[in-house]
């Protein structure tokens, strides 16, 4: 038979302030649980598969866990936690009650006697798949949550509260990063018309490594290398130099930078931006006309949001999409703007608050204060060239904002 363990055990060796912000945290989740009328918030894990759940709940991502755990967080009531019992302390940094099993039957007896009564439960699941990052709960999980006569909802907008929201400090760290990248950019085209203008051979991947180098001077660090990428490869919306056999970067050619870093101290979030220059003295006509068209597709979605939001509106995803993505279809280009408009931008480069897509997902999430996200519109020409332009958007309670300007309004001639 199950074991019940002591109410509201944890630890005894967790600082008193980290229990305390973890106890804050619990009633705030079940106030927005009421908020929402759902009667509970159930989290489930099986060896790391949901890295949400450690997030959301602050539990140390390198604990060793073998076996599922669930814990239930009620919208009223003291929170349960289920563990397998020969690791009964994976959960021990979160209140409640705690209950093990040994078998699956125990398991399956517990869950139904802590969900009975028909009730409305959220879960990491998206109907449909519709939007992959939240479903981290795999299907027959969500079966044998249902056979207990449960709803099981969506958790998305629960997790945009308690994952994507950014702290005072979480703004600063945007504001400090996008203003240095916006640095970088002028010092990356500079630097690439200083190499052209003396005779230095470069590369994509130079101006790719010199961008790098330039994040760490700024005590900044990225996921990934940026993009620098030239002519043809800048149709490409993820390409990547390669260290041998990049593309020279030469008189007369259009490179696209995309970078993206955040402070290197704990809890630092992301900037991302994109800017297009010419290793010219004169943009040829279609690669103005082209900018041109995504300039206006993107400050489209840029005035939709500042008005929705400044007239106490908050837009789903995809309604920001749809105005950008209607200036470039009614241009004819509809067809070479081919990935969603932007994404939700946290403490990784891509966040787990609402996406501005409705075009790979119909993202149904409406677009919460104190979050951010790029608007990245582009036309891609397969075999000539690409554009993109790319800005970030943090929404304040009445306001939207845009840091690290000014704005790119032209492809930028670098001689």
């Amino acid at each position: 038979m199950a074991a019940t363990l002591t109410v509201w055990q944890r630890d005894d060796k967790m600082p008193a302030t980290m229990t305390t912000a973890i106890d804050q945290r619990v009633s705030e989740i079940q106030q927005a649980l009421r908020d929402a009328e759902i009667d509970g918030w159930l989290f489930y894990d099986f060896r790391g598969s949901d890295p949400l759940a450690y997030r959301i709940l602050r539990i140390d991502p390198t604990v060793h866990v073998t076996r599922r755990w669930y814990y239930w967080i009620p919208a009223q009531g003291i929170p349960v936690k289920l563990l397998h019992r020969i690791e009964p302390h994976v959960l021990d940094a979160l209140p409640g009650q705690a209950d093990c099993y040994v078998s699956w039957e125990q398991q399956r007896q517990i869950l139904a006697r802590l969900l009975a009564g028909g009730l409305r439960v959220a879960m990491q699941y998206s109907p449909l798949n519709a939007v992959p990052y939240v479903s981290r709960v795999d299907a027959g999980t969500i079966e044998l949550i249902r056979s207990y006569d449960v709803e099981v909802v969506s958790s998305a907008d629960l997790i945009q509260t308690f994952e994507a929201r950014w702290t005072d400090r979480q703004l600063e760290s945007h504001q400090f990063a996008a203003a240095a990248l916006r640095r970088i950019v002028d010092q990356t085209f500079s630097h690439v018309h200083e190499a052209i203008t003396q005779g230095r051979g470069l590369t994509e991947y130079g101006v790719q490594q010199f961008i790098l180098a330039r994040i760490r001077e700024a005590g900044m660090v990225t996921s990934s290398a940026p993009i620098a990428a030239v002519n043809a490869h800048s149709a490409d919306p993820h390409y990547g130099p390669p260290e041998t056999g990049s593309a020279e970067v030469t008189r007369d050619a259009l490179l696209l930078i995309d970078l993206w870093a955040k402070r290197a101290e704990a809890d630092s979030v992301y900037a991302d931006i994109t800017w297009t220059g010419y290793v010219g003295r004169t943009v040829p006509v279609k690669h103005r006309e082209i900018f041109d068209l995504v300039r206006q597709g993107r400050d489209a979605a840029l005035a939709f949001v500042q008005t929705e939001t400044a007239a106490g509106h908050r837009p789903f995803g995809w309604e920001v999409d749809d105005a950008c993505r209607k200036v470039i279809q009614h241009s004819g280009y509809g067809d070479q703007f081919v990935h969603r408009t932007g994404h939700s931008i946290g403490e990784e480069v891509h966040g787990n608050g609402a996406n501005i897509d409705g075009l790979e997902t119909q993202d149904t999430r409406r677009l919460m204060p104190r979050t951010c996200f790029s608007i990245e519109p582009g036309i891609y020409l397969p075999g000539e060239f690409g554009i993109r332009s790319e800005l970030d958007v943090y929404l304040a309670e009445h306001e939207a904002l845009v840091f690290g300007l000014p704005l790119q309004s032209e492809i930028v001639p670098l001689f």
